[in-house]
């Protein structure tokens, strides 16, 4: 295989397992509790000039510390990725995909104990069944936080129970189909009178995008990319 051609994509927990050992960070960024640091990562990832003041050290020592939960399940058809959608009353992203997550709370020792106690409470997903694999980078959103995600296969036996206030439904997509490139796709639209990109995964019905899609976007470089 040519040094230049993309990694296979895992197709079972044990090839994901492997993958993850090579790739993905053993620890979490140190960008999620430095305020002088700016994630590695963001919404700004394709808006270098119209994202005034992302990076700036008066901008990230605002950002708030928080973490996601990125659970894969191992399928008979293939590995899936957990996503939810927030409910349409919520006053932050209603409506929109994301995965399990929320705010560092004082009692949280580390962002992984964010993540499980973030999924624990929206979808009811017992940390017995989590087994993490690793972080992707730290990752700004526009909305004011530094997010970890946490990587991690969901064992099989688990049941999921949501949380009505917060989450309106869960579904599985293909890692597959989050891993190709080609439904990567770049929208724009006017945002605080500037022109924002932003990616778009559209699957089925449901659009996948901003922070989330930004995140899958870093999975897919950090297990598929050959650089």
């Amino acid at each position: 295989m040519p040094n230049d051609a993309p990694p296979p994509l895992p197709a079972t927990a044990a090839e994901l397992r492997s993958r993850a050992a090579q790739r993905l960070s053993a620890v979490p960024s140190e960008a999620v509790f430095d305020p002088s640091r700016a994630p590695e990562r963001g919404d700004h990832d394709l808006n270098p000039t119209s994202y005034p003041g992302f990076g700036e050290p008066p901008v990230t020592a605002q950002l708030r510390p928080a973490a996601v939960l990125v659970p894969i399940i191992e399928r008979p058809a293939g590995l899936t990725v957990l996503l939810t959608r927030r409910t349409d009353h919520l006053p932050s992203h209603p409506g929109q995909v994301a995965f399990p997550g929320g705010k560092i709370e004082p009692g949280d020792r580390t962002p992984l104990e964010t993540a499980l106690r973030e999924s624990e409470e929206e979808i009811g997903l017992e940390r017995e069944f989590v087994e993490p694999l690793g972080y992707l980078d730290c990752y700004q959103t526009g909305t004011g936080y530094r997010v970890v995600p946490v990587v991690a296969i969901i064992r099989h036996g688990f049941t999921l129970r949501l949380d009505p206030s917060e989450v309106a439904d869960a579904f599985e997509v293909p890692l597959a189909f989050l891993m190709d490139p080609v439904n990567h796709e770049r929208h724009e639209r006017e945002w605080r009178g500037r022109i924002r990109s932003y990616y778009v995964m559209p699957f089925e019905h449901r659009q996948i995008w901003g922070a989330t899609a930004g995140m899958i976007r870093n999975l897919y470089e950090r297990l598929l990319c050959p650089c």
